[in-house]
């Protein structure tokens, strides 16, 4: 059976984690991922077939959301970009 989430049950969804990234910034079903040259920790979260990209800048205490994109088809190939525009 396919899950059909509304539009904005997926906005409310989003935001209502979003919020709680700020009691818990790395939940257990997120993910780290691997970029060695990157100074801040990147994570991706799964919300159904959607990405939210975060950054945690531990020493400021700030957590930056970089994206949330579908996938498919998203690979991940703007992530470059996004970390750019963190410096």
């Amino acid at each position: 059976m396919v899950e059909f989430i509304s539009t904005n049950l997926l906005k409310q969804r989003i935001r209502r984690v979003i919020g709680e990234l700020a009691d818990n910034s790395r939940p257990p079903q997120s993910k780290m991922l691997n970029l060695p040259d990157v100074e801040a920790e990147v994570w991706r979260l799964r919300l159904d077939n959607w990405r939210l990209l975060y950054a945690i800048a531990e020493t400021d205490k700030i957590i930056d959301v970089l994206a949330i994109r579908k996938r498919p088809p998203y690979d991940y190939g703007d992530l470059e970009t996004l970390l750019e525009e963190l410096e």
